[in-house]
């Protein structure tokens, strides 16, 4: 699932690693995360948004048009 998490941890300077141990996951959980490899449950979310300053909007929300492309795709 396409999400904005990597340029909004890079906007708070915090590592994959910082992010991880701030919301009590693994540096490979994030990694997933923000590969789109991983779909986080809604608590994990919300904890992420709340270290990164961000709305659940801004960090996971898709347009129409990118979750079309992106079942054709995925």
């Amino acid at each position: 699932m396409e999400n904005h998490l990597k340029s909004a941890r890079a906007a708070v300077n915090l590592t994959q690693q910082q992010l991880a141990e701030k919301a009590g996951v693994t540096r490979q959980t994030i990694s997933l995360i923000e590969k789109g490899s991983y779909n986080p449950t809604l608590k994990l979310c919300l904890n992420i948004c709340h270290i990164v300053n961000k709305t659940l909007d801004e960090l996971f929300w898709i347009n129409e048009e990118e979750w079309k492309n992106e079942e054709n795709h995925g």
